[in-house]
């Protein structure tokens, strides 16, 4: 096998121990030994690819905030084409998906915010709004035109909402194991905040 080729596979495999270890013992609780046991490979070849701790531990992030920064992803899509809030269900599967298929990146967003006060997650916040603005805005524009929002609604505001929260749901649903915790299905969540979205909680 070529150099570069072994050399790729070291990386690869000392990424993948340090997010097992990392995302179960926190990044204080993690020794670069322990990264080195897990990846079945030598403490120096550790150092070899990463400095430090914390670079590799950066790197992880960064990997994660690819996913969720990857046009081609279906959240990004969805936002892409800008139907809010005609398509609640799909960016709620997209979602689901999401955080379902990334549990143990998601799980170094505690381990940030809990050991560097958020140093690294604040990239992902900072510019939210002016973010879902700028992708939004037009079709925004369109429903004032076309005169479906009540006057006082903030369609901006309700598309974060609904981002956000399905965010978190599928969060304790997927990544913290606990299943039904609003006391029924997922698919029930979904079509209940599309309707309270949609039509709201009291009669006009």
């Amino acid at each position: 096998m070529k150099q570069h080729l072994k050399s790729q596979m070291s990386r690869e495999l000392i990424l993948e121990a340090g997010l097992t270890c990392f995302s179960s013992q926190g990044f204080r609780g993690t020794s670069m030994k322990d990264i080195a046991q897990v990846a079945e490979i030598s403490v120096g070849r550790v150092y070899h690819h990463f400095k430090s701790k914390t670079e590799l531990f950066t790197e992880l992030l960064d990997q994660y905030w690819g996913v969720l920064e990857d046009p081609n992803n279906p959240i990004n899509q969805l936002i892409l084409n800008a139907r809010f809030p005609d398509d609640i269900p799909q960016l709620a599967q997209a979602i689901k998906d999401i955080v379902s298929q990334n549990k143990k990146h998601i799980m170094l967003i505690y381990v940030d915010v809990i050991e560097f006060h958020g140093e690294h997650i604040n990239r992902v916040y900072r510019n939210m709004a002016a973010n879902f603005k700028a992708a939004y805005q037009e079709r925004f524009d369109q429903l004032e035109r076309d005169q479906v929002l009540r006057p006082q609604a903030d369609p901006l505001f309700a598309v974060m909402l609904t981002y956000r929260f399905f965010f978190h749901y599928f969060l304790v649903e997927s990544t913290f194991g606990v299943a039904d915790h609003f006391g029924f299905s997922s698919d029930t969540v979904i079509a209940k905040t599309n309707d309270l979205i949609l039509h709201g909680l009291l009669k006009s």
